[in-house]
């Protein structure tokens, strides 16, 4: 079977929660992969609450899709992503946080679907672009997406805090005890009276 033909007929679904177990195993595979096996925080619970699934009311805050062979209830694959926005385009767009093919799935296109499938997912919304970060040292990966045209974007420098505890917001913040202007106001900060 042909790289194309293998990746047509595969299956891509939304997650569902019955899923979660899948996901989570993938995330601890991608992990050990990345040589990142002891990062992983992760369980079935806080992916429950943190994440959105076809079929389901919960709000969550990323999707993943899913990718089966033909004829297999075994997931070859993951794509976990959210939406963001670009204030120069004035456009949403989507972020995918996590692309990973088992070993096993590899070569015969998966990859290749998954974003592919993003990449319409992009533009149903009626995204700008479709984004996304790769370790330094992972040449493999590297080749694979600049083959699909995907340009790394060596002007940016990625930041992040890890640690938001009493200390890290004060760090990042001005320093105030007490509510933030947010607080209490869900998600989207509704409430607040933007001006």
């Amino acid at each position: 079977m042909s790289e194309f033909s293998a990746a047509s007929d595969a299956i891509v679904r939304f997650a569902t929660e019955a899923d979660v177990p899948t996901i989570l195993a993938l995330v601890h595979q991608l992990a050990a992969y990345e040589k990142a096996s002891s990062s992983v925080l992760a369980t079935e619970e806080s992916l429950l609450k943190t994440l959105s699934f076809a079929g389901s009311t919960s709000p969550g805050y990323a999707r993943t899709l899913l990718v089966f062979p033909p004829n297999s209830e075994e997931c070859a694959g993951l794509a976990l992503f959210f939406h963001n926005y670009s204030t120069w385009r004035a456009a949403p767009g989507i972020y995918l946080e996590d692309l990973f093919v088992r070993p096993a799935y590899r070569g015969r296109g998966y990859g290749k679907r998954l974003l592919g499938e993003l990449a319409r997912e992009t533009k149903r919304v009626g995204g700008g672009r479709l984004e996304w970060s790769v370790l330094k040292w992972n040449e493999p990966s590297l080749k694979f997406y600049e083959g699909l045209g995907a340009q790394r974007l060596d002007e940016w420098v990625g930041m992040r805090v890890d640690d938001l505890g009493e200390d890290g917001v004060k760090n990042v913040g001005d320093g105030s005890k007490g509510k933030g202007a947010l607080e209490g106001l869900g998600r989207w900060g509704k409430g607040v009276e933007w001006r």
